[in-house]
């Protein structure tokens, strides 16, 4: 109900002076021009012109909710992490979920891989786990990431999205071979959110009080099970509710059947990195699960909507720079760029003072001496000194929670990512195609990459070079694979498995 006009508050401007009309702008007479002293009509526009801080280059359409996470298993030999120390520990965390490719208002379940973010508000500091919805990537260099990510947006040309270009680059780059598969296969459109697994993708490190390291890749399980969109209902939900992975998380936990993960881990002793028959640190590559199984770690639930997208979703800063004592990186080369891309892309989006944002605030002390900078909200350290060491007590540094040295051994050079071994490249997706797809699988995947790479589809006057040396690829991975691929896009298979 409408409050009446006596209990409603005045309306101001941000400096808290009231407005006394906020229909009429000031003009000098009825019909005369309008007066720039009309201040409260210049705050509006002016404010209402910056309501849109620049859109994220990548993961730019997103959404997320509030919630909890337990401790369900002891990893403590693992990690000195406090979240980690004993069963049944819990902190509040926030989860954002996003497609990669897309603009803020493109659809949900467009055919991308899903940003699968974690802010945990441990008492050590916030954790951030920056995943996707698949447990590798497209690259394996940080070099190669912005021309990667070019080719999945729109022709500087035209501004659309002809297919040749991803071809065109997959068809020269084949370590993103597996990924791919991985994209066009039928969890390339998961039906929603809550209904897909999380990775964190790169390996991590743990390390205990001992000064003990243990490589880690960390695995986020939905317990409501897989569900997928086939091609042809994916394309008919961008059409009838672009937002219906958005909707579908937003009702079921407003309806109370809040969605659950399970965080698994696999863990590998620091020196197996050194012969493991796989590069570890390679984020093209997934461990087997023979070779180092999954473990139980906790839960994740999902309870609570956000209130206002804009201060929520939309102000949410995940970095993998932020982690806790116990909690380290790796030497996989993206995420050793990541630790540092991250933080840069919020500072020019939102500010210098970016984590001062309630979203991004941490449930745990802060004592840093950075100070100013645009739109510093809090104290600003007050009149403490702003520069250490000094000896006026102000926060000193602690070594106990200094990362165990990483071994290093090598000369700097630019060293390719292509070891010229054929089963480093096409090992795995092979894998990805004899065991980890069924019969309708493998269909699917060949009818969606067809559709894709299909002439009408790719945008081109002539698409056939591209067609034809991305299915040298295909071959490579499987003369099945590449033979159906050739059959769907009408090439002559026999020509193309001689070469």
């Amino acid at each position: 109900m409408e409050k009446s006009d006596t209990t409603r508050p005045t309306m101001t401007t941000e400096s808290g002076n009231a407005i006394p009309n906020n229909q009429n702008s000031l003009t000098a007479g009825p019909r005369g021009p309008m007066l720039m002293q009309d201040y409260a009509l210049i705050e509006k526009m002016a404010h209402f012109n910056r309501e849109r801080v620049p859109e994220r280059v990548v993961h730019a359409k997103g959404y997320g909710a509030h919630g909890t996470f337990t401790i369900t298993q002891d990893i403590s030999k693992f990690t000195r992490a406090k979240l980690f120390s004993k069963v049944g520990n819990s902190c509040p965390m926030f989860a954002r979920f996003s497609t990669v490719g897309g603009e803020s208002g493109s659809a949900d379940i467009a055919r991308d891989p899903r940003g699968f973010s974690l802010k945990f508000y441990t008492e050590e500091g916030n954790w951030d786990l920056v995943g996707n919805n698949t447990p590798i990537f497209f690259i394996r260099d940080p070099l190669k990431f912005s021309d990667f990510i070019r080719t999945q947006k729109r022709d500087p040309g035209t501004h659309l999205k002809p297919h040749w270009r991803r071809w065109d680059y997959w068809s020269l780059s084949p370590e993103a071979i597996h990924q791919v598969m991985i994209l066009y296969s039928d969890r390339g459109t998961p039906y929603s959110a809550r209904f897909m697994h999380g990775y964190g993708s790169h390996t991590f490190s743990f390390w205990n009080n001992a000064g003990e390291r243990t490589w880690v890749k960390f695995h986020l399980i939905s317990q409501q099970g897989i569900k997928n969109a086939s091609d042809a209902e994916a394309t008919r939900l961008m059409g009838e509710n672009p937002d219906s992975s958005t909707k579908d998380l937003h009702d079921a936990i407003a309806a109370g059947d809040f969605p659950k993960w399970t965080m698994k881990v696999q863990l590998m002793p620091e020196r197996d990195a050194e012969t493991y028959k796989w590069n570890p640190f390679d984020l093209t590559k997934v461990w087997p699960h023979d070779d180092y199984p999954l473990h139980d770690v906790g839960v994740m639930e999902l309870n609570r909507n956000v209130e206002n997208y804009f201060a929520e979703v939309e102000q949410a800063a995940f970095e993998p720079s932020n982690v806790v004592p116990g909690i380290g990186f790796s030497p996989d080369k993206v995420l050793q760029n990541r630790i540092l891309s991250y933080g840069d892309a919020h500072r020019y989006r939102m500010g210098v003072n970016y984590q001062q944002v309630p979203i991004n605030q941490p449930k745990a002390p802060v004592a840093t001496y950075n100070r100013d900078g645009l739109l510093r909200v809090d104290g600003n350290g007050g009149g403490g000194v702003d520069y250490e060491p000094n000896s006026f007590n102000g926060p000193k540094e602690d070594p106990s929670v200094a990362e165990p040295p990483i071994r290093i051994d090598g000369n700097a050079d630019r060293y390719t990512t292509y070891p010229g071994d054929d089963n480093d490249l096409y090992g795995q997706p092979r894998a990805l195609w004899e065991k980890a797809l069924d019969d309708q699988g493998r269909t699917n995947l060949v009818e969606n990459i067809v559709g894709s790479m299909s002439n009408p589809t790719m945008g081109i006057a002539d698409p056939r070079p591209i067609q034809e040396r991305m299915l040298k690829h295909w071959h490579k991975v499987h003369p099945d694979l590449g033979g159906r691929i050739a059959k769907g896009l009408g090439l002559d298979q026999r020509r193309q498995a001689a070469e």
